[in-house]
């Protein structure tokens, strides 16, 4: 294992993940992706400046025998910060979806952070401009909030209005903001 990010055998336009003993290449993301990804770790990264956790981007998490690259997360844990990996769950996970990697976002990798515990886990739809937040009960993800940018053509002013567009990390009381900063830019 520990080959993750930068194995001398794959070519290296490519980064791999291994779930559950089998790899996965990971294609560059598109421009949407990486925007979302930037406008979270933004926000965020300004949040914990001077606390305890951190944020990271494109960084490689050991969970078990299992390698894998979320697309962002937050660890409150500092001695699970390696050199080259997080070593154990993150606290907090985003993934952004993408055709090519939807289905293992939402089913191994859900089962897997489930598993490991990781505290929250985000799944962001940048087609359908929404957020699913699940938070870990139980030792299992329950779906506790779905966010949803609405399409401005669909709604009246004054149904906008009472939508509640906010969204909070829960892993800090304070820390919320607007579902439509995730999406700026898109």
């Amino acid at each position: 294992m520990g080959n993750l990010a930068y194995a001398e055998e794959y070519d290296d336009d490519y980064k791999y993940e291994v779930i559950n003993g089998v790899e996965y290449a990971m294609a560059p993301p598109m421009v949407s992706h990486n925007k979302v990804i930037m406008n979270l770790s933004r926000i965020i990264a300004s949040y914990l400046r001077g606390k305890r956790c951190q944020v990271f981007t494109d960084t490689g998490v050991l969970l078990g025998e299992n390698e894998v690259i979320p697309d962002l997360l937050v660890v409150c844990d500092p001695s699970k910060i390696g050199e080259m990996y997080i070593e154990g769950a993150p606290d907090f996970v985003v993934e952004v979806l993408s055709h090519s990697t939807e289905k293992r976002d939402r089913t191994d990798k859900f089962q897997l952070y489930e598993k490991y515990g990781v505290k929250e886990y985000w799944i962001v739809d940048t087609w359908g401009k929404s957020v699913d937040v699940y938070k870990l009960q139980n030792e299992k993800f329950a779906l506790t909030n779905i966010h949803r940018l609405p399409m401005e053509k669909t709604l009246r002013k004054e149904e906008q209005a009472k939508l509640q567009l906010t969204i909070k990390l829960s892993l800090y009381d304070d820390l919320e903001f607007d579902v439509s900063e995730v999406f700026e830019g898109l």
